[in-house]
């Protein structure tokens, strides 16, 4: 009961944090210097520029009706994330807004842009990577999905267009060219902190001598390596293919490795976006490494 008190505790001090960021991101960059946003997000600034209502509390009037459609959706577990979220985006949209921080760029809107993507980014991804949204066109995507089998991608991009072809009612097309950025930059930026500050690589390698290729990886890499049933297409030959997940460092040296034991082996990279377990989420053991180095030479 303590280690999942303990794991809610947490969950709920990076939403937190992570909606904080955003709110801080959003005052101080998007509204500061008349970018536009996305989304929910995207319709509280143009509420803001036509009819002056403050984000904050027009973040909790459209936000609040959506989650409550979607609740079935979400699942108990995102639900109250959700609703945290929700709330406290616009609790901290109120107090950046409130007791503002300024940042001198010297009217640059490429710097505001990265910036702005940066801080949506970063505060959003931590709020997704505890199962949490800050609600909006997450909630309605999520029900076009369920209803009526149209994807998430597709829907959130038409819901993004819409938004910020609106905006154009309240900016130029010059501070569109530059929230376009901020899309892009904050895209980018939520996916690096979903997959983790640990970026592994999956290294697959089909050969006649796996079997020696993953004893000198597992002596001088200390990696764990897995075999898998594999038949050539087009041989009808049955073979082994190895699987190991490394550091992006030891890709060199795994291929050195393939390539001495066997110059005609196929070797793929992929992409991991999560690595968990031994060597990974622990230290792994060095003293030993030099050790195998030495027996094996």
């Amino acid at each position: 009961m303590i280690e999942e008190k303990n794991f809610y505790v947490k969950d709920v001090l990076l939403i937190l944090a992570g909606t904080c960021l955003y709110a801080f991101g959003l005052v101080t960059f998007n509204i500061a210097n008349d970018l536009a946003e996305g989304g929910v997000t995207g319709i509280t600034l143009i509420l803001r520029a036509l009819f002056y209502i403050n984000p904050a509390y027009s973040t909790l009037i459209i936000n609040i009706p959506l989650i409550l459609i979607g609740g079935k959706v979400l699942g108990k577990h995102s639900f109250y994330y959700t609703i945290l979220g929700t709330v406290s985006l616009s609790v901290f949209l109120w107090l950046w807004q409130r007791f503002p921080i300024e940042v001198n760029l010297d009217h640059d809107l490429l710097i505001a842009a990265l910036l702005a993507g940066l801080a949506a980014g970063i505060g959003s991804g931590l709020v997704y990577r505890v199962g949490g949204t800050t609600g909006g066109t997450d909630v309605i995507a999520r029900i076009l999905e369920k209803n009526y089998g149209i994807s998430m991608g597709r829907s959130l991009l038409i819901f993004d267009i819409l938004v910020l072809i609106l905006s154009l009612s309240y900016i130029d097309v010059k501070r569109m060219m530059y929230t376009l950025i901020v899309s892009f930059v904050f895209s980018k930026v939520v996916d690096s902190v979903l997959d983790g500050a640990y970026a592994a690589k999956g290294i697959l390698v089909i050969s006649d001598h796996s079997e020696d290729i993953g004893e000198v990886i597992m002596a001088l890499l200390e990696r764990g390596v897995t075999y898998l049933d594999g038949q050539g297409g087009y041989s009808q030959v049955d073979k082994k293919v190895l699987y190991v997940v490394v550091s992006p460092s030891e890709i060199i040296e795994i291929k050195r490795i393939v390539h001495e034991l066997d110059d005609k082996a196929f070797i793929s990279v992929i992409n991991v976006h999560e690595a968990i377990g031994e060597g990974f989420t622990y230290s792994r053991p060095t003293r030993m490494l030099f050790k195998r180095k030495k027996q094996l030479n």
